[in-house]
């Protein structure tokens, strides 16, 4: 990186990646309704190789308790219908031919707060990335020092900018997850 602009805006752009990231990994966990992002982190062995989901078949919602998955491939159906079982989601997937039905249960209170951990741990890892981008941020602005390109001043300043964006990040992971948990707890 050669100036402080670089890194400043290197960092926003990948601190605003990793917050989508988490909204991202948020739209998996289910609060009792169906909707086709719930089955979007779900790989399937195929081919000889761990594939995504929606390369393999096509998720739809045909009401708000169901999902199916049509599968392109009638030899791939009892792979989708594993990796979906397997899945930490607690589905039950119902085979029929290359069509996949999924019922989605009821949450009970007690996977409500298995899901709500869940989401705790999605946002922890988004903080930790995060956190590690403001590392590599502050690593580049001791670099411009060491270099003599910026002043002790300047490395001060720019230092808490740095963290005033990491702070601002975490602070927007935090809205989120409440809004997720807030939402998954709703009966």
């Amino acid at each position: 990186m050669s100036d402080y602009n670089e890194i400043k805006n290197d960092t926003k752009i990948r601190m605003e990646k990793s917050f989508d990231s988490l909204k991202s990994d948020f739209g998996g966990l289910r609060a009792g309704r169906a909707h086709a992002s719930l089955l979007d982190g779900i790989m399937v062995e195929a081919y000889g190789s761990p594939t995504p989901l929606a390369q393999v078949g096509t998720v739809s919602v045909p009401d708000a308790r169901t999902l199916s998955v049509s599968v392109w491939d009638k030899s791939l159906a009892k792979a989708v219908e594993k990796a979906i079982r397997e899945s930490d989601l607690g589905l039950n997937p119902v085979s029929d031919g290359q069509l996949i039905r999924i019922p989605i249960p009821p949450l009970s209170e007690e996977r409500r707060k298995e899901l709500v951990k869940v989401a705790g741990k999605y946002a922890e890892q988004g903080k930790i990335a995060v956190r590690n981008v403001r590392r590599d941020a502050l690593d580049g602005i001791k670099k411009l020092k060491k270099d003599n390109a910026i002043s002790e001043d300047e490395e001060k300043k720019y230092e808490n900018e740095i963290q005033k964006l990491t702070d601002e990040t975490i602070k927007k992971i935090d809205e989120e997850l409440a809004r997720k948990e807030k939402d998954i707890m709703q009966v």
